[in-house]
């Protein structure tokens, strides 16, 4: 599966957003080695902090079913936006902790400009097991 696949498959996943207060819609797929495909899409809660961003969705739902970091060979992100999407540092957190550096992560929006970035490029900084 290329990226352009990849995409496809975030941008199917994006129509099941349920986003009554923000009306934006964010799709996010995630391909393994053995060419699963994990997808996600944001869900909103009146009480926003109980909110889950496409991008943690995908991933944690993939690691509920056993996907770990080496699993993970790309990761898509899509909205309806200018450029492509740009994640959340909360977003930019979680893909640091649970896809390996050299993961490439397809950034996209609805008019087919696809940016392709390591997670280094999103948060060159980030907070690891390693400070605790």
């Amino acid at each position: 599966m290329d990226k352009k696949e990849l995409v496809k498959e975030a941008i199917k996943v994006r129509n099941n957003a349920f986003v009554p207060y923000s009306h934006f819609k964010v799709g996010a797929a995630l391909l393994t080695k053995d060419g699963k495909v994990f997808v996600g899409a944001n869900m909103e809660s009146a009480s926003y902090g109980l909110t889950l961003c496409a991008e943690r969705n995908c991933i944690f739902g993939a690691y509920a079913h056993g996907v770990r970091k080496d699993d993970i060979i790309a990761f898509a992100v899509v909205a309806d936006t200018n450029g492509p999407v740009s994640p959340c540092g909360a977003c930019r957190q979680i893909i640091a902790e649970y896809i390996n550096s050299n993961t490439p992560i397809y950034l996209a929006n609805l008019k087919g400009e696809i940016a392709e970035y390591k997670i280094s490029d999103l948060i060159p900084y980030f907070f690891d097991g390693s400070e605790l």
